[in-house]
């Protein structure tokens, strides 16, 4: 097992358990923790300096996100990401955010578009300091918040899932090649065509977005046609 880099020690006053995926989450991001390999919650603790205890519990919430599995009697194995996996989530995600885009744009007051200036600012701002956790969380909850507009819960939650599938894969090569910057910005740029009206260049927009970062995830200069969905990236 690689050793992962050193942290400060967890504090025992916050829920360990959260504190725990997040640091797992961004060694994920980051690559400390490799797809395919199987690591004990004891070694991580230690890494981490706690018990083993919140290690196990953090590591089954990443479980049911699908990002790790668990292998009996020996710990957990980070999920292998196939590119298929990715063809896929992005086609789903296609199917879903594109017209609840196109939808919330005529819908939706300018105020209530207004509101998510300061996220998708936020998004920007974590990109340009290389903060990939920070643009994570920021990401995800102007598209969850984005999508809440349109008043279907269940569609925010599937789309919330997909998310954790599949975001956590890539970043840490755009943000080295330069390119998070301009996936970050496409958030500004998408959020102003709502806010003008223009529902069918917002769902254009969103469309190239998806297909923009999918090119990206799988190390292409150029973001490919991004019609209709299953073309985000052809097989």
């Amino acid at each position: 097992m690689a050793d992962l880099k050193p942290r400060t020690l967890i504090s025992v006053q916050e829920r360990l358990r959260d504190q725990v995926a997040h640091a797992l989450r961004a060694a994920l991001i980051s690559g400390e923790l490799r797809p395919g390999v199987v690591y004990s919650a004891p070694a991580l603790a230690a890494d981490f300096g706690v018990s083993a205890t919140p290690v196990r519990e953090a590591m089954l919430d990443l479980a049911r996100e699908g990002l790790v599995e668990a292998v009996r009697n020996k710990g957990f194995r980070v999920t292998e990401l196939t590119e298929r996996d990715l063809d896929d989530y992005t086609e789903i995600r296609a199917l879903i955010e594109v017209p609840t885009v196109g939808r919330v744009t005529s819908t939706a007051s300018k105020e209530q578009l207004e509101r998510l200036r300061p996220q998708a600012e936020a998004i920007v701002a974590a990109a340009r300091k290389h903060d990939l956790i920070g643009y994570l969380e920021a990401d995800r909850q102007f598209h969850l918040d984005l999508l809440a507009l349109g008043g279907n819960a269940r569609l925010v939650d599937v789309v919330s899932d997909l998310r954790k599938r599949s975001r956590l894969y890539g970043l840490t090569r755009l943000d080295e090649q330069g390119q998070l910057v301009s996936s970050a910005e496409e958030h500004l740029e998408l959020l102003d065509l709502m806010i003008s009206g223009d529902a069918p260049a917002a769902e254009a927009c969103m469309t190239r977005h998806l297909s923009h970062v999918r090119s990206l995830w799988a190390g292409q200069e150029e973001p490919e046609p991004a019609t209709p969905a299953r073309r985000l990236r052809a097989r």
